[in-house]
């Protein structure tokens, strides 16, 4: 990505390298639902480093993430988050939320989709751990329209943590969008319920990975 990030036109320097780590993995991607163009903010469970390349893959939008600023301060690998203007989030700093409040406004203004694992880390489990209020305080703020992506067993294909991968067919189900309502406290929560549905839902009806 970094090699081809200036020669040729945005985003396409991630699709590309994110469509190479899939092909070089042979993971191909089974698509459920449909994905809304007016969506502004992404939402996806999160299990292996794999999904980010499974996002890139499925969307022809241009993506702004939000990773925590420490990825962006590793050598050579923060590039890749530097170059296309991802969003650096420091969990420890008090003026954190205000930085990430302006920097999605811009992101949004660009015309590019906010994209969070709200989780904020990864879990090969299969249950997801509770969202963290950042993605629900972007979307009120700015009464986003927002797209849930479940990602089915990432990490039975592709785990760090285990250091194994598997090929096979990957699935990814985008749910409903909705416009992010401030008034209403629990959207977040009752999401992250919806989510968990889906994901074991989809799991019960998938024999490989019982």
């Amino acid at each position: 990505m970094i090699a081809i990030f200036y020669l040729v036109p945005k985003p396409y320097a991630q699709k590309i390298s994110a469509w190479f780590i899939r092909l070089l993995v042979l993971l191909p991607v089974r698509v459920k639902g449909t994905p809304d163009p007016e969506a502004q903010m992404f939402l996806l469970n999160h299990q292996s480093d794999i999904d980010i390349g499974i996002m890139e893959t499925i969307t022809s939008k241009d993506l702004a993430w939000v990773a925590k600023k420490e990825l962006f301060d590793i050598p050579f690998f923060g590039l890749v988050l530097k170059l296309p203007k991802d969003i650096a989030l420091e969990r420890e700093s008090k003026t954190a939320l205000v930085k990430l409040i302006k920097e999605c406004k811009e992101r949004i203004d660009q015309g590019r989709v906010i994209t969070i694992f709200p989780e904020g880390t990864r879990t090969e489990t299969g249950k997801m751990k509770p969202f963290k209020p950042g993605a629900k305080i972007v979307a009120d703020k700015f009464a986003l329209k927002v797209q849930p992506v479940v990602l089915i067993a990432t990490a039975w294909h592709f785990s760090n943590k285990r250091k194994h991968f598997r090929s096979g067919s990957v699935t990814a189900v985008y749910l409903d969008s909705f416009v992010a309502d401030k008034n209403d406290p629990e959207w977040l929560n009752n999401l992250h319920t919806t989510m968990q549905k889906v994901y074991d839902d989809e799991l019960a009806n998938t024999p490989r990975y019982r």
